[in-house]
């Protein structure tokens, strides 16, 4: 984590008009899609700067600006002048103001994680204790795990929520226990199983999703169901099947489409809905990835 002596940031000379007490309005907001666990947005703003009060949540900021761009930030009484760059990243903890200036056009993703869901995954997964869990500031820092799944959210942000909550929700989950890996004053524990789920909570968990694959399933769903922590089961039904809890849905998704456009008349949108898939491009894509033809394909051949 780099940082910069109060002498440095000294010589920003930022002017209150250049401050924004207001942030812009993201470009893309999850504020309406029901995610519980995580709040997203993606911003695209001029040079300029801002001044946020503390947040009751810990922020995480990735840069995605394909052009370095000087910024000057202070966190509480950490301060940093760098040269950010697509990738970097940036967190600030709960309960900190915060302050930057960016000299130059300036995009990036907005992540600010539930504090209740920081403290359950330190809780249940990591063997911390909720009330002592702190999360430390960085600036400029790369982590390709962070990245690649803060990528993945931003990827769903902007489809909407289209995969579902069990794939939102094992994103956030996994995206805690990297940043409480990496970036927490306590240090985290992590248990390895090798077996893999049982045969009957196997049997228990299977069954359960087979029975609801039209409805919008949640990972906590099953692990409550298992009685088990959601990074756990993630981990333990992999191990098991050989596919993530998301991936397998997504097979008996597809295979019950199959038989459906074997045995019905059924149109695609109809089929579509009764599998789970929230609309008919959705359908087609995630059929067509599995199984390498389209529906309609499908029940031609």
């Amino acid at each position: 984590m780099g940082s910069a002596p109060l002498e440095a940031i000294a010589l920003m000379k930022v002017s209150h008009s250049e401050i924004n007490q207001n942030p812009r309005l993201p470009i893309v907001s999850s504020h309406n899609l029901g995610w519980e666990s995580v709040l997203i947005q993606e911003y695209q703003q001029p040079s300029g700067g801002m001044e946020f009060p503390a947040e009751v949540d810990p922020v995480i900021i990735l840069i995605l600006t394909t052009q370095p761009h000087r910024t000057y930030e202070s966190v509480g009484n950490y301060h940093h002048i760098g040269l950010y760059r697509q990738g970097d990243l940036c967190i600030t903890p709960s309960g900190i103001p915060s302050s930057y200036y960016a000299e130059d056009h300036h995009h990036y993703l907005y992540v600010q994680i539930s504090s209740s869901f920081l403290q359950q995954v330190a809780e249940e997964d990591l063997e911390l204790n909720p009330n002592r869990v702190d999360v430390m500031p960085a600036f400029q820092v790369r982590n390709p795990q962070l990245e690649q799944l803060l990528r993945l959210l931003q990827t769903e942000l902007h489809q909407g929520g289209r995969m579902g909550r069990l794939y939102l929700e094992s994103l956030a989950n996994a995206l805690v226990v990297n940043l409480l890996q990496d970036y927490s004053a306590n240090h985290p524990h992590i248990t390895h199983f090798k077996r893999g789920l049982g045969d009957h909570k196997l049997l228990q968990i299977t069954h359960y999703i087979h029975e609801a694959l039209d409805q919008d399933l949640k990972l906590a769903d099953l692990a409550q169901l298992a009685k088990m922590s959601q990074s756990h089961f993630s981990r333990l039904f992999k191990q098991s099947m050989g596919l993530s809890p998301h991936q397998y849905l997504l097979q008996q998704r597809v295979e019950r489409a199959k038989q459906l456009l074997k045995h019905t008349n059924q149109s695609l949108v109809e089929i579509a809905l009764a599998c789970g898939f929230d609309s008919h491009s959705h359908f087609t894509r995630q059929f067509r990835q599995i199984t390498g033809i389209t529906p309609k394909a499908y029940r031609m051949n």
